[in-house]
This record gives C-alpha cells, sequence and structure tokens, in this order.
C-alpha cells in the first residue's frame, strides 16, 4: 500500500477513546449510526484535518493550517461515524462525533489512492470558502503530518459532496486545482450582494 499514514498524537487518540468509552458522550452525540452499532466501536485512520486559507487569483500561495486530526470510527464491518480532536492549552482534546456523506467519500478517495505507482501521505484538506473538503495525498511521506502546505505536485481528491463544476473523486494535481479554486472564488457573488 503506498499510502503512509501519519502517527496521531498519543493524547488525541486517547481523547477519541475517552469519548468512545463514554455512554454519555455517544448518546448525546448528533450521530445514530454510533448509537445503533452493535459491537466494539474503534478509531482507525487518524488523517491531520488542514485548512486552506487565502485562496487569490495571481498564483500566490495558500496558507495551510492545521486544524485538528480526524478518526475514522468504525463498528466490526466498515467506518459509521467519524471523530475529530482539536488543540487546546491543555494539549489534544476530543471535539465531537459526526457522521454524513464524507465518511464513505473519505474511504472511498482512500481505496481510489491505495492502488497509484507513488507513495503518499494522505491528510485531508479543507477549504471552507467552498464548503469543500480534498483528500491531501502528498508526496512527502516522511514529513510531519502536523505541518506544510500542499505542493505542486501533491494530489487533491474532491471529496462528495464536492462545489458546483468541481468533479469528486477526480484527482488533480495542486497545479491543476488551485487556479481552477481561485476563479471560482473571483467569479462567486458575495453574501448579500444582488446577483
Amino acid at each position: 500500500m503506498p499510502l503512509h499514514v501519519p502517527p496521531a498524537p498519543a493524547p488525541a487518540l486517547r481523547s477519541v477513546l475517552a469519548a468512545l468509552g463514554s455512554p454519555t458522550a455517544v448518546r448525546e452525540a448528533r450521530t445514530p449510526a454510533l448509537r445503533s452499532t452493535e459491537g466494539p466501536l474503534t478509531p482507525e485512520l487518524p488523517l491531520p484535518l488542514h485548512v486552506l486559507d487565502g485562496i487569490t487569483p495571481g498564483g500566490r500561495t495558500p496558507r495551510t493550517r492545521l486544524a485538528g486530526w480526524r478518526f475514522l470510527i468504525s463498528d466490526p464491518d466498515h467506518p459509521v461515524a467519524a471523530a475529530d480532536t482539536r488543540l487546546t492549552p491543555d494539549g489534544w482534546a476530543f471535539s465531537h462525533f459526526f457522521e454524513g456523506p464524507y465518511i464513505a467519500s473519505t474511504q472511498r478517495a482512500l481505496r481510489q489512492a491505495e492502488p497509484l505507482a507513488t507513495h503518499y501521505q494522505p491528510r485531508l484538506l479543507s477549504i471552507p470558502e467552498l464548503y469543500m473538503l480534498t483528500l491531501w495525498l502528498h508526496t512527502d511521506t516522511s514529513a510531519d503530518g502536523a505541518s506544510g502546505s500542499p505542493a505542486p505536485h501533491d494530489l487533491l481528491v474532491p471529496l462528495a459532496p464536492a462545489p458546483p463544476g468541481i468533479c469528486a473523486h477526480r484527482p488533480l494535481r495542486v497545479s491543476e486545482l488551485l487556479p481552477v479554486l481561485s476563479l471560482r472564488l473571483a467569479t462567486a457573488p458575495l453574501l448579500g450582494q444582488p446577483v
């Protein structure tokens, strides 16, 4: 398998395990799949979740920042939910459980990446300005998963649901997708402006 999953911080994993072991956290989560699953639930495939800010026309490199670590939560058969952690002044802490289309889409994108000839470090990259989430396949497999910016030859796989005009699950190099994103943001009307 050419995917080199970076290790999550141990406190982030411990916080997710503690939340999974807490009947209150699971019962109060807005994730019916967690409440209805029979059998053990395990956190798997920790992926660093980065946010891409500052996409502008003209080729200036956008900024990325680590927002947290996301774990897929699996029952004995398949992922049923996800758990996010975040960095607090006291260290890594559980944030919340959730479910929805990004769970299956993330799993599909990871399966899609497994047979690729190039070795990659999988990460998630959120583009809030477009309500978009991608699987970021970073070519530097020895990099610290918590830092760095997308390199021109890294691949981005838009997850479903993708914004209109962007094909979900079609891998594109960063150098190909960033200009499309810049154009989309440059032509998008601002909220509150007449169309």
